[in-house]
């Protein structure tokens, strides 16, 4: 059996407040002619406007969902009905179900495990090749020959003919260029600078193929609009040009620094090469997540931490705006599940490379575990330590007290401010609250009340 969701996780599964409340209008045993659950499935046949009732199923072990009907919006709200009547305990409990649902859970189940052999054959594979590879070292040193493989960062072994070294020659160029530019701020004062010129930077660092940077330079924009524009500013300046310089001398760099640069500016990692890396198993609490628009295209970003390797974890998604987005993590949840992390000094985005079918027995279900807000900052230094560049990490905070500015003495962001449910939660008492840390302060994300269930903030 899952552990039963509340109506909060389920609403924070809506794509937008229109599905919301559309799916509380259908979550009525009156609309469904059908309606059942297995403990892991849930299933029914909604009336809809046709002759033929609408079928929806949701399992729950990832979750997915699936619905006849013709909405784009995902899960749809047939699925969020289900799902807002089985937290009420509102689905009769069968044996088994429908035909059509179980074709389907058989289907995925089918699809589930070629992914998962496909990974492991990527894996040996990769091991394989590192087996090769350091035969061929041996070999070559042993001659008195200089060594012949080449990384992501480019080397001296790499041909001048290749598309990485063509790549590499015009990111080095771009970011020479904005080596110069920044000199030229510095030296002539920030006040002088204007939008536009920030935009036709942004342009020609794309051109030059470094995204990563162009990016970065494109929000500078949103700096400029704070009220202490001047100090944030000379910050963005100086991570930015740290970033050039680093990529220029990114030889000399460790590779795991290095390989956080090259991301950084720009150098895609593949899915195919993440999930041909080593995996994290673990029981990964799933503590929040935060959807963003730009540029016409949204991202959500999921915060996960390890119960046992206390490891912090991001999985991203991105779509185009009115595409569906992956909603297979469950706020307040936990999961049994490998991860597998992109290359880099502090590695935090990962992929779920698999989850595990268990007793949920054996999963610690409650609150996550916390840690006090020094030992939060301990953390966060670490991080910063390891990579500069870091805009965010996740927090889990034991025994901390929010107030309207401050979370356990820590600063809350100040969009963050006022936040009236977490203080209604704690009533003056301590919490464990999670929360996402940026520069300019914490973002409560979720915290959880006396009976251990998930409150969403």
């Amino acid at each position: 059996m899952v552990e039963r969701w509340s109506r909060d996780q389920v609403l924070a599964l809506a794509p937008d407040a229109s599905s919301q409340k559309a799916a509380q209008g259908v979550a009525a045993p009156g609309k469904w002619s059908l309606r059942g659950t297995t403990g892991t499935i849930l299933y029914g046949e909604c009336k809809g406007s046709g002759a033929r009732p609408y079928l929806a199923c949701v399992d729950l072990t990832e979750p997915a969902y699936r619905c006849s009907c013709p909405s784009r919006k995902f899960p749809c709200k047939h699925a969020l009905g289900l799902l807002l009547m089985w937290s009420a305990d509102g689905l009769p409990v069968e044996e088994g179900a429908p035909q059509w649902v179980t074709e389907w859970v058989e289907g995925r189940a089918e699809r589930a495990a070629k992914a998962a052999a496909k990974i492991e054959a990527a894996r040996a594979k990769k091991a394989a090749e590192g087996t090769d590879a350091d035969e061929s070292g041996r070999v070559a040193s042993d001659s008195g020959a200089s060594g012949g493989g080449r990384s992501r960062a480019g080397g001296e072994a790499a041909s001048e003919g290749r598309p990485e070294s063509v790549r590499h020659g015009r990111v080095a160029a771009g970011l020479s260029e904005l080596e110069r530019w920044l000199d030229d701020q510095v030296r002539q004062g920030l006040a002088g600078v204007a939008e536009h010129e920030w935009e036709g930077l942004a342009k020609r660092l794309i051109d030059a193929q470094a995204p990563g940077v162009a990016g970065i330079v494109s929000r500078l924009a949103w700096v400029r609009a704070d009220d202490d524009w001047p100090g944030r500013l000379l910050e963005e300046y100086a991570l930015i040009h740290l970033l050039a310089v680093a990529y220029r001398r990114r030889a000399e760099l460790p590779a795991a620094l290095a390989e956080t640069v090259l991301s950084r500016v720009g150098f895609p990692v593949t899915r195919e090469e993440v999930l041909a890396g080593p995996g994290v198993r673990d029981q990964w609490d799933v503590l929040g997540r935060r959807d963003e628009v730009q540029d016409r295209l949204t991202s959500r970003r999921v915060w996960l931490r390890g119960r046992h390797t206390r490891r912090p974890a991001l999985v991203l998604s991105f779509a185009p705006q009115g595409q569906p987005l992956d909603a297979s993590l469950v706020t307040g949840t936990t999961i049994d599940a490998e991860l597998a992390f992109y290359p880099g000094a502090a590695p935090l985005r990962a992929l779920v490379a698999g989850r595990h079918d268990v007793d949920r027995d054996d999963l610690t279900g409650g609150r996550p575990p916390g840690v006090s807000p020094d030992e939060a900052l301990d953390e966060v230094a670490r991080a910063l330590a390891e990579d500069p560049w870091t805009e965010s990490w996740p927090l889990v905070l034991a025994g901390v007290v929010p107030g309207r500015t401050s979370l356990g003495g820590l600063p809350l962001r100040p969009a963050a401010r006022d936040p009236w449910r977490l203080i209604a939660v704690s009533g003056g008492r301590p919490l464990t609250v999670a929360a996402e840390w940026t520069p300019l302060g914490l973002r409560p994300l979720t915290t959880w009340d006396d009976e251990g269930t998930a409150v969403i903030l």
